[in-house]
């Protein structure tokens, strides 16, 4: 019997049966906009292979105003739709299933362009869309159409609909983006006419046998948002207008709460989604952290939903549905939900990848393909970056033997899995865990290398990652001074009132280190939904409390101080860092920039202000931590070259900045499948 019976069973749609319970979310890759349409095929098709019941494209626009961005792809013209039917000839030949997302921004559009219901300008885009009158209203329905069919036309096997993440048809639902006072406007049930008339229109244009997804924002998390009575309501009509599922939005883009962060807990949101069983007669799909078959599995036994969307995860894992199914559960290779590949690239207009998968949008570039010649490959340090090298070499068919001082895999994912919010990486260690044993990689652990250990390899790799910066101030030797690696992975003690020094990456990591106590609010529902003032939208508007975000009180005051004059903080992740900054704000954390470190002594941090160094000042602390960047740890490189050997430096060894996992894994990559 499965392991995972409920989320391999089929789903019988009518006139089409999906071949399990997984549906690949939309994600928008930037693929598209490559114009490389075998390279957007391979994408998909590669996820076919791993044995999906039905994918979503990225959001594909309906006309030039409805585009996320200028420029974005959509079906215009005869030749997008044979250049997309390249796509679901080869979806098909895999036999896979794909919707294509129609995906109108409103005014979430980064155009002057835009339209809305009304001229209320997003906070997440610089432009105020333009008002709709009756005659613009009937042409974005008519193009929403008119894509429908062009996706039929084009070989897919359905649409999604978007009506959620606060995007167009999300727009007309409340009143906080709705003003109107025609048949458009004022009551819900004119608020919700536009997305009823979508759905019924696409239906009639495409007939009975094609499928027609419509992704309905079951929780707004924003003020005024929809209530949980319109919800349903609107899933009823929806469902009466011709959808054949109702697929799961959490959140609009501007809610001021994380929705598929890290630090988010996993299935954070199907108790919404839960809700609505019963009150439909069409299948409901649940999504957001959903990351596991174990997870995907407890969810629908427990009749949260009819199906899961699973999006990131297909970018870590193409294959997550058929190594589910073939118990080889252990070697899904992990959805972190880091964002680092993904969302920030695709908010940054580049094309996205995966942390955990460089290959993810790669697919006909980085192939890692049986060595023509076998070689002995030696690689110092089992970060990342040497673990990444590792697996591909072994896979190629090279001998491997991976050394690292540590006893144990993982290098600083170690420090990084010890993180409130960052519980994740602990299933990053375990996987790079599970992967070296499959491949029977020969480990050396423990122990020194020097370079006479490494005589008679072919390929040496150096991956032995960074050591701490030392910021030069006067006094840092003292007792009460420590350094981010004695706190994360000594675990040493730390005081009452903390001084941090450094506010990169790895001092926001120490700061929500420090300010916690006891369990994490990732791992407490109930305690994360009070954090962040997430409330039921039976009883609250919109799904917000009424008393907003109730964190726990910190266990430690802290400051966090940098010397660079801007707000610390501001080159965290793009669409990750305002979770970090909110986060320690509401523990009461200080942020301090442009200082100058003068001294450190037994009251604490004395600092200066500006290149005058005006404003002397005490920062009152019974501990100091130092996380003032990171240095190569290159002296085993810089002694292989003395013996005249020249080794491969990759990861932090090569380039010091920050803990990045994302390059790390790349370069490794990339460099085994070179070798």
């Amino acid at each position: 019997m499965s392991q995972y019976p409920h989320l391999l069973a089929p789903l019988d749609l009518g006139h089409v049966t999906l071949k399990n319970r997984v549906l690949m979310g939309s994600m928008h890759t930037g693929l598209e906009e490559t114009k490389d349409w075998n390279r957007v095929a391979e994408f998909y098709a590669e996820r076919a292979r791993g044995g999906v019941g039905l994918m979503v494209t990225g959001g594909m626009a309906p006309n030039r105003e409805g585009g996320v961005f200028p420029g974005a792809a959509g079906l215009f013209s005869d030749q997008d739709i044979a250049n997309h039917k390249v796509v679901t000839d080869r979806v098909h030949e895999a036999d896979g299933l794909i919707a294509m997302q129609i995906l109108h921004a409103g005014r979430y559009a980064y155009s002057p362009d835009c339209v809305g219901p009304s001229a209320v300008k997003s906070p997440i885009s610089p432009f105020p869309p333009e008002e709709l009158d009756e005659e613009g209203i009937e042409k974005q329905i008519a193009d929403i159409g008119t894509a429908a069919v062009r996706a039929q036309q084009a070989g897919y096997d359905g649409v999604e609909v978007m009506g959620s993440e606060g995007y167009f048809l999300n727009q007309f639902l409340v009143t906080h983006t709705n003003k109107r006072e025609d048949r458009w406007g004022g009551s819900y049930e004119n608020r919700m006419r536009l997305p009823i008339e979508v759905v019924r229109r696409v239906r009639e244009a495409v007939g009975t046998d094609f499928i027609v997804i419509y992704r309905l924002s079951m929780i707004d998390l924003v003020p005024g948002g929809s209530t949980f009575d319109e919800v349903v309501e609107l899933a009823k009509r929806i469902e009466a207008a011709g959808a054949s599922i109702i697929n799961t939005g959490i959140g609009w883009h501007e809610a001021r709460i994380p929705t598929i962060a890290t630090s988010v807990p996993r299935a954070a949101f199907t108790w919404v989604t839960k809700k609505l069983m019963g009150q439909v007669g069409i299948p409901v799909i649940t999504s957001n952290r959903i990351n596991t078959p174990e997870v995907a599995e407890d969810v629908l036994a427990g009749g949260a939903a009819d199906m899961v969307s699973m999006a990131r995860p297909f970018l870590a894992d193409a294959h997550f549905v058929a190594k589910a199914a073939e118990g080889r559960g252990a070697q899904i290779a992990p959805c972190i939900a880091c964002n680092q590949a993904c969302l920030d690239h695709t908010f940054s207009g580049k094309l996205s990848s995966c942390l955990v998968n460089p290959r993810a949008c790669h697919e006909t570039e980085l192939v890692v393909a049986p060595a023509t010649t076998t070689k002995t490959i030696g690689i110092v340090g089992a970060g990342p970056a040497g673990l990444s090298a590792a697996m591909t070499a072994a896979e190629r068919g090279h001998k491997v033997i991976l050394f690292d001082r540590a006893d144990r895999l993982g290098g600083q994912l170690n420090m990084a899995r010890v993180i409130p919010g960052k519980e994740e990486f602990r299933g990053l260690v375990a996987w790079f865990e599970t992967m070296v044993a499959a491949l029977k990689i020969e480990t050396r652990l423990g122990q020194e290398v020097s370079a006479e250990d490494l005589t008679g390899f072919e390929e040496v790799i150096i991956a032995t990652g960074v050591i701490p910066r030392d910021p030069g101030i006067d006094g840092q030797d003292g007792p009460n001074v420590l350094s981010y690696i004695d706190v994360l992975r000594h675990g040493a003690e730390v005081g009452p009132r903390v001084a941090i020094v450094g506010a990169g990456g790895i001092g926001f990591d120490v700061a929500e280190f420090l300010v916690q106590d006891g369990d994490s609010p990732t791992e407490n529902l109930e305690e994360w939904k009070e954090e962040w003032g997430i409330a039921d939208p039976e009883e609250y508007r919109g799904g917000l409390a009424a008393d907003g975000p109730k964190p726990e009180a910190a266990a430690r005051q802290v400051t966090l101080l940098q010397r660079k004059a801007e707000a610390p903080g501001k080159r965290l992740g793009k669409t990750t860092g305002w979770i970090h900054r909110a986060a320690l704000r509401m523990k009461g954390v200080k942020m301090v920039g442009g200082v100058n470190y003068e001294h450190i002594d037994t009251t604490g941090l004395h600092i200066s202000h500006g290149e005058a160094r005006e404003n002397p000042q005490l920062i009152e602390a019974d501990t100091i931590v130092l996380c003032s960047g990171q240095l190569p740890e290159r002296s085993l490189a810089d002694a292989l070259e003395a013996k005249g050997v020249t080794p491969h430096v990759i990861g932090g060894a090569d380039v010091a900045a920050e803990l990045d996992a994302k390059r790390a894994i790349d370069q490794g990559t990339r460099l085994a499948a070179s070798l």
